[in-house]
């Protein structure tokens, strides 16, 4: 594996992001979000970041296809390349031939994304018209194609509704159905499962499976819940203090995390509490704010396995081992306490 996150014999990288760096202003200056942020999605993937709410991993997909900079953001250094194009640095005309053609984005929330004036079918096909040269009519057709891909029932009559004739999981659906519509090389869903069921969750989960195997199109998937990796993903980046933290295969993570922030975050699943017969265990305090990084290793004031003279007094590298790599400066002494812990663990699956 190497340093963008890449499992060993990957192949040809889709998605390949180095070193990116973002920023916003605040009355404190410039705020460091995502701090060198390295990862890659290789052709036909599905790779998963995951870290609490305030790691970087939204902004760092949102910086990767240029949605920062409307928001007052800006990419201070790194480089974002697709299909080998750099993006950083593109004209939003260029950026948005690429945004819903080639890369397809689902957002957290659908009804914030979705316009209440129009009916699903008219967005979908909106989008179809924007990225293809064809009728409203064809276009039209293509809206309940990809409705009807997406398993929503009766498509032909449902693309005429409007959003809010749809139940949180359906509308979620009609967002899958609009960002695959142009079918694109990569899928980038941003916790597009966070405000579902565990049922309905566990449903629009089947529906991105079967969208990739059909397609083969890569899937870069955002989530803060390691039961959501544990079913889709193939390799797993962690962020913490917008930072990767670690990054490796989804088997290799779960069974033998390296860092203790991975580690914590397996811990505090209740499949595995459940499984080890005792309550979930939580991560004490809460991920500092951007103007308030600690010194260090930025996790060490939460980490239990702190050595201040080790890990408080300057910046920890992220480092290679043998299934990917870790940002903590005892990683190797650690590694037989943590992978203690995960002796017992399997890698859970969502019921």
């Amino acid at each position: 594996m190497d340093q963008t996150g890449s499992p060993p014999g990957g192949g040809d990288k889709l998605l390949e992001i180095r070193d990116l760096v973002v920023q916003f202003p605040s009355p404190n200056g410039l705020l460091t979000v995502v701090d060198h942020v390295s990862l890659s999605v290789g052709r036909n993937d599905i790779v998963c970041i995951v870290g609490e709410s305030g790691s970087g991993k939204s902004v760092t997909m949102q910086a990767a296809v240029g949605l920062v900079q409307p928001k007052g953001g800006r990419v201070s250094g790194g480089s974002v390349k697709f299909e080998g194009q750099e993006l950083v640095g593109m004209s939003s005309r260029q950026l948005n031939r690429i945004r819903g053609d080639s890369i397809g984005f689902i957002f957290q929330e659908p009804m914030t994304s979705l316009n209440p004036a129009y009916t699903v079918g008219d967005q979908i096909a909106e989008v179809v018209r924007r990225h293809r040269n064809v009728s409203r009519r064809d276009a039209w057709k293509r809206a309940v194609e990809v409705m009807d891909r997406v398993h929503i029932a009766s498509a032909a009559t449902r693309a005429g509704d409007y959003p809010h004739q749809f139940s949180g999981g359906m509308r979620q659906r009609v967002m899958i159905a609009m960002a695959i519509a142009c079918d694109p090389k990569l899928l980038i869903a941003d916790e597009p499962t966070t405000a579902l069921d565990v049922t309905i969750q566990a449903r629009i989960l089947e529906v991105l499976e079967e969208l990739q195997r059909e397609s083969g199109m890569s899937v870069l998937f955002i989530t803060h819940d390691l039961g959501v990796v544990a079913e889709i993903a193939r390799s797993v980046v962690v962020m913490y203090g917008a930072q990767v933290v670690e990054s490796a295969p989804v088997d290799e993570l779960f069974r033998s995390p390296r860092h203790p922030y991975t580690a914590g975050l397996l811990e505090a699943m209740p499949q595995v509490a459940l499984d080890r017969g005792h309550a979930p265990i939580a991560i004490p305090g809460v991920v500092a704010q951007a103007y308030a990084w600690p010194q260090g290793c930025r996790f060490h004031p939460r980490c239990t396995f702190c050595k201040p003279e080790v890990c408080a007094d300057a910046p920890v590298p992220l480092m290679p081992d043998d299934h990917g790599f870790v940002r903590c400066a005892r990683a190797a002494e650690l590694r037989a306490t943590l992978g203690q812990a995960a002796t017992e663990r399997s890698v859970p699956v969502m019921s």
